[in-house]
C-alpha cells in the first residue's frame, strides 16, 4: 500500500540502522548473507614515508547523528555543529575569526562561496550567513530535512532535501530558481549522494542508482545513467543508492553506488567511459590519474580515471567504517576511520604512508584538501588541520 511505503521510507530507526552499519560486516547480513559479525581490522605497523603534522585544532560542537563537513574559501575554514554553532577559522593558524549561533539545530553543512556560508536544518531550512562577519544573509525553506552539504558558486546555491528534491537558488537572495523531484524507492540509505556544480549543470546521484545531469538554467534533465540497478527479492536487497561525493574533471563525472558500481561518465552526453562492479558507501574522489573509493567492507581501491583498470586494492582497513576518501597533494589518498584516525595511502600502490590521530571519535565527514595537507572534522566536533612533512 502507498501509505505503508511512505512510512517505511521515512522510518528513522531503520534508516539510521542501515547507515550506522555502513562499515560493519553485518550489513551484508541485512542483505542476505549469513556472515558472522567480524571485528575491525587491527592496525598494522609500517614505516612512514611522510609525516602528518598537526598544524592546529578547534571545536565547533558534536555533530552526531549527522555528518558535518568543513569547507574553505582558500583563506578560512568554516565548520558547523549539531547544536547550531558555526565558526570561521583562519586557515593558516586556526585562530577563531568569528563564532555565531544559527538559532536552531543543524543537520548539514557547510557550503561556502559567493560571500556566504550555507547550512541546513532537520526542518528543511537552508540558512545563509555572510562569510565576512557571520551575520544572517537569507533563509529558504525546503521540503524536508537537509542531510548533505549545500554547494554555492557562480551566483547560485544548490541543495537537496531528504525527500529526493534538488533545489537551485540565487546565492545572493535565496530566491528559488527551480526544483527537481523524483520518486524514491521504498527503502533508502540515510547516507545521500552529494551534489556537484559545474558551469552548465548540477550533477546529482539518487536513491535507486541513477546519476543525473540537470541543466543549470532550468533544472531539466540533460541525461540520466544507471550507476546501479536494484536487484534482489526483498526491498533491503534492492537498496542501490548513489552515495557520498561525486568527482569530476573538465570532461568526466564519476560516482559510486551501494550494491552497484563505480564508474565515470562523459559530462556532456552521459556515456560511460567505464564502470566496475563495486559496493561503496561514501562516494569517490579523483586526482590527475586515479579515482578512489572504499567499499562497504572498508577495502580501498584505485581505478585508472580514463579506463577503469584497478592497479591496487588496500584491504588492511577492513570494517573500520571508513570516511569518504580524499586525494592529497597528487601523491596520496587519505581516509578517516571510526576511531578518529587518519590513514594516508600512497596513490601509486596503496601502501601505508602515514597515520595520525584526532580526538578518538569517528570521522564521518568529507575532509578538505590543502596545498600540502588536509582539514578534518570529527563526530565530536573537533576540527583538525594537518600538513605533510
Amino acid at each position: 500500500m502507498a501509505w505503508e511505503a511512505d512510512v517505511l521510507k521515512r522510518l528513522p530507526l531503520l534508516a539510521l540502522l542501515v547507515f550506522s552499519l555502513s562499515g560493519c560486516s553485518t550489513i551484508s547480513g541485512w542483505f542476505g548473507s549469513d556472515n558472522a559479525l567480524t571485528k575491525p581490522a587491527e592496525l598494522v605497523d609500517f614505516k612512514p614515508s611522510v609525516e602528518l603534522v598537526k598544524s592546529w585544532d578547534a571545536n565547533v560542537g558534536a555533530g552526531s547523528p549527522f555528518a558535518f563537513s568543513p569547507d574553505t574559501d582558500g583563506q578560512a575554514v568554516y565548520a558547523a555543529g549539531r547544536e547550531g554553532k558555526l565558526v570561521k577559522l583562519d586557515l593558516a593558524s586556526g585562530r577563531e575569526l568569528w563564532r555565531i549561533d544559527a538559532g536552531q539545530k543543524l543537520s548539514a553543512g557547510v557550503g561556502v562561496g559567493d560571500g556566504v556560508v550555507l547550512v541546513g536544518t532537520p526542518k528543511g531550512d537552508l540558512l545563509a550567513f555572510k562569510s565576512a562577519d557571520g551575520t544572517p544573509a537569507w533563509s529558504a525553506r525546503l521540503s524536508a530535512e537537509i542531510l548533505t552539504p549545500p554547494v554555492v558558486a557562480n551566483g547560485v546555491a544548490v541543495a537537496r532535501s531528504n525527500d529526493g528534491k534538488v533545489y537551485l537558488l540565487d546565492s545572493a537572495s535565496g530566491k528559488q530558481r527551480w526544483s527537481y523531484s523524483r520518486n524514491l524507492p521504498v527503502l533508502t540509505l540515510r547516507e545521500q549522494g552529494h551534489l556537484l556544480l559545474s558551469n552548465t549543470a548540477v550533477f546529482a546521484g539518487h536513491a535507486g542508482g541513477k546519476l543525473t545531469a540537470l541543466a543549470l538554467n532550468n533544472g531539466a534533465p540533460q541525461w540520466e545513467v544507471n550507476v546501479a540497478l536494484p536487484r534482489g527479492a526483498t526491498e533491503l536487497e534492492r537498496i542501490a543508492d548513489v552515495v557520498g561525493p561525486l568527482a569530476s574533471d573538465d570532461r568526466l563525472v564519476c560516482a559510486a553506488a551501494f550494491q552497484g558500481r563505480v564508474g565515470c561518465f562523459d559530462q556532456i552526453s552521459g556515456s560511460a567511459a567505464w564502470a566496475r562492479d563495486f559496493s561503496a558507501l561514501r562516494g569517490v574522489v579523483m586526482d590527475a590519474r586515479f579515482v578512489y573509493a572504499a567499499d562497504e567492507r572498508g577495502s580501498v581501491a584505485a581505478f585508472e580515471k580514463l579506463r577503469g583498470a584497478n592497479p591496487w586494492k588496500q584491504e588492511k582497513l577492513r570494517d573500520r567504517k571508513l570516511s569518504s576518501p580524499l586525494a592529497v597533494a597528487e601523491r596520496f589518498v587519505a581516509l578517516g576511520d571510526f576511531e578518529g584516525r587518519i590513514h594516508l595511502l600512497n596513490a601509486e600502490d596503496g601502501a601505508f604512508a602515514a597515520r595520525a590521530s584526532t580526538d578518538g571519535s569517528p570521522i564521518n565527514s568529507v575532509m578538505i584538501p590543502l596545498k600540502s595537507g588536509l582539514v578534518v572534522q570529527t563526530a565530536n566536533g573537533g576540527i583538525f588541520a594537518y600538513r605533510l612533512q
